[in-house]
């Protein structure tokens, strides 16, 4: 039987299926309790529900970072089997990104879910980060790119296009910041990186470019942790006006937050449950539902709420959930 991610995504499909919440941590025992953390929630929810990035970029003290890489190494290798670990290398101008690349992919290509690569300007650093994949023996590893600067927005929809990206994250703080006080400090709040016109466009701007190319669009970071009404607002526009599908965490306390704020209610995901099954019922022909037609057009916006609702945790009848016992 061929499976409706398959029928209907198509070549995104790879992509796509991504948990919404990608938790940052760069300091060992945050490292540790995080990965900790991810393999108490997979069992609470059933599914990885956010994927764990050790970072190797503000992690790693100065003069520090062949250190701070083999103990992200150490850390990775010793993870589950089933956890989704990845690590944040330095940059590619950084005289650690090739140490990085050589002893990260190459003792850890097996084992990462991908390697996250930050400040990225152009294509030609995605093909630098690529080169070093292949010379670790780690051909298989995506990679995302951090866009943190104008020029990197400006090259968003031809750094999406590469095949070995997998997503684009926005960098909010570093994006700000090179703007040389053109943008206030309050573009980096919670409230002012969504009224901010330069802010907004550049979020827009990824978000575009990512489903251009099926790529997986990553919000960037709320750094009032302590603040869950802020933290809970802002995930929820990310997901709901800015077309995003993902969202970066640096406290625990944001992981459930960004959950719920992805997640499908419970009468969309019904929906949804009755839209495909109808759709599979008639090998994905158009039908009408409810005193409307529906095609694969829409079949493949109803997987996607169903996908989201998996990734979200989310409980799914036995029959839907079967679609997802392989993942």
């Amino acid at each position: 039987m061929t499976h409706p991610r398959d029928i209907l995504l198509g070549a995104q499909a790879a992509s796509s299926f991504l948990p919404v919440c990608d938790h940052y941590s760069g300091v060992e025992a945050r490292m540790r309790k995080s990965l900790q953390l991810q393999a108490e929630m997979t069992e609470e929810f059933g599914a990885c529900v956010f994927d764990v990035t050790l970072d190797c970029e503000d992690g790693a003290p100065v003069g520090g970072e062949a250190d701070h890489a083999a103990m992200v190494v150490e850390l990775a290798a010793s993870a589950r089997p089933q956890a989704r670990v990845a690590v944040r290398v330095h940059a590619v101008d950084h005289p650690a990104f090739e140490p990085d690349m050589a002893l990260i992919a190459g003792q850890l290509g097996h084992r990462l879910s991908h390697i996250m690569i930050p400040k990225v300007e152009s294509i030609g650093d995605i093909a630098k980060a690529e080169q070093a994949l292949l010379a670790a023996s780690a051909g298989r590893l995506p990679l995302h790119a951090l866009i943190e600067s104008p020029l990197a927005v400006r090259n968003a929809f031809e750094i999406a296009s590469h095949p070995r990206v997998q997503s684009l994250s926005f960098g909010l703080m570093d994006f700000v910041s090179s703007h040389g006080g053109a943008i206030p400090v309050d573009g980096m709040s919670s409230q002012g990186q969504f009224s901010h016109p330069l802010v907004v466009r550049a979020k827009l701007e990824i978000a575009s470019a990512c489903h251009a190319h099926g790529k997986v669009p990553s919000h960037c970071v709320v750094t009032e942790f302590g603040d869950a009404a802020a933290m809970a607002q802002a995930a929820r526009r990310a997901a709901r006006e800015l077309g995003y599908s993902r969202m970066w965490s640096i406290h625990p306390n944001q992981i459930r937050a960004i959950l719920a704020a992805f997640a499908p209610n419970d009468d969309e995901i019904d929906h949804a449950i009755n839209i495909i099954a109808a759709g599979d019922r008639s090998d994905w022909a158009p039908v009408s539902f409810g005193g409307k037609l529906h095609d694969r057009a829409s079949y493949r916006y109803f997987w996607q709420v169903l996908e989201r609702a998996y990734r979200t945790g989310r409980k799914l009848p036995a029959g839907t959930q079967a679609y997802f016992s392989g993942e």
